[in-house]
């Protein structure tokens, strides 16, 4: 077992007893989600969160032994969205290997856990292809990276809404001035000085990190210009 606490994991339901649902941790056994670590109040209908064969990501709470506690409702939007990303890159990756190596899979899939596993493993050999070279061959590696670079990859979109305003007498100049500087990303105009910010990328961490630095720009600037901004929506 390799969880800690804190990990958010891929889970998918297997049973629901009394008032304790029980999972399928991807590759580390079996774990437990009591119904008020399902969702916040009041539960009417425990189905409409979870059923037997749903995907549903989750936090490790504690750790006893074998025995491993989870929670669903303690897991953010951000995270379900970046974990069932790496799945899904992740079986990919994976098939692609069965269909060029066939029956070594089994074998490289071995090495490959060993140096942390098929996710961290997929983005080192992005930098660093030999990595790849030296476990399946050059014939073999030089296949799977055509196969890779093939793929199109699927745009992710971060989306966040800001609230800012000025009291000042030329205010709008001020807004438009702060808005005005940024670049790469769409801004709307919602209503009584928010706005949504929108920004699109192949890698979901990068366009994270991007809105991040974007947003920490127009504070700035806002405090400089004296208006005031806030984040309405994360």
């Amino acid at each position: 077992m390799n969880l800690e606490v804190g990990d958010i994991v891929l889970c998918t339901v297997d049973r629901i007893v009394g008032t304790t649902v029980f999972v399928h941790i991807e590759n580390d056994g079996e774990g437990s989600i009591v119904f008020s670590e399902v969702a916040p109040g009041r539960i009417r209908n425990i189905r409409d969160y979870v059923f037997p064969k749903k995907k549903i990501a989750c936090k490790v709470l504690r750790i006893s032994g074998n025995h491993i506690d989870l929670s669903l409702r303690r897991v953010t939007l951000k995270e379900q969205k970046e974990l069932k990303e790496k799945y899904q890159q992740e079986r990919s990756f994976l098939s692609i290997l069965k269909a060029i190596l066939k029956e070594k899979t089994d074998g490289v899939m071995e090495e490959i856990s060993e140096k942390g596993g098929l996710f961290n493993f997929l983005h080192n050999i992005k930098e660093n292809p030999k990595e790849l070279e030296k476990i399946v061959g050059k014939q073999e590696s030089k296949k799977i990276f055509e196969i890779l670079s093939n793929q199109k990859q699927k745009t992710q979109i971060i989306k966040r809404e800001i609230l800012l305003k000025s009291s000042e007498p030329n205010g709008v100049e001020i807004i438009k001035s702060i808005l005005g500087k940024i670049e790469d990303v769409e801004i709307k105009y919602i209503s009584a000085g928010r706005y949504s910010l929108k920004k699109e990328g192949a890698d979901l961490k990068q366009a994270d990190q991007k809105l991040r630095e974007i947003l920490e720009s127009i504070e700035r600037n806002a405090k400089k210009s004296g208006a005031d901004f806030s984040i309405v929506k994360k």
